[in-house]
């Protein structure tokens, strides 16, 4: 029997599941643990894809199992209000050790607009912009209301 903070066995390297929760007696969690290959499990997360809505979201998931890559979702940023239920996006996540097969299944499986390239959010470059226009906006307003007086 393994020690209680192992998350993998030390013998096979098949992921472990503790016997007394109600998910190991059905096999749910079970089943998708014996999926799950313990290289791809290690590092920090890294986003790989993102979904318009969480059922979108879990069949990435589902897909990314399949090929051994044990996945998570999150709300996108902006977008975290419990009001949303499953609408709204999610962002996919994967451990550093999976990104590139989690990439390649994703692209195999012409899902290749879910495919994060860069990182959620805007831009720094069009923040900048943004901001400039509106203080360029603003100090035109302040100009026409001396000028008015």
């Amino acid at each position: 029997m393994a020690p209680p903070d192992e998350r993998f066995c030390p013998d096979c390297g098949l992921p472990l599941v503790p016997a007394g929760t109600p998910d190991a007696r059905r096999g749910g969690r079970r089943e998708i643990a014996r999926r799950i290959k313990p290289q791809l499990a290690e590092g920090p997360l890294v986003r790989v894809a993102g979904a318009a809505n969480q059922a979108e979201a879990e069949f990435i998931q589902a897909l990314l199992l399949e090929a051994g890559v044990p996945s998570t979702v999150r709300r996108a940023a902006g977008f975290d209000v419990p009001d949303f239920l499953a609408a709204g996006p999610r962002d996919v996540l994967v451990a550093a050790s999976g990104v590139d097969v989690a990439r390649d299944v994703l692209l195999q499986s012409d899902l290749e607009r879910v495919v994060a390239r860069r990182p959620a959010g805007p831009s720094p470059a069009r923040l900048a912009l943004v901001l400039l226009a509106g203080l360029v906006l603003l100090a035109l307003i302040a100009w026409a209301g001396t000028a008015l007086r």
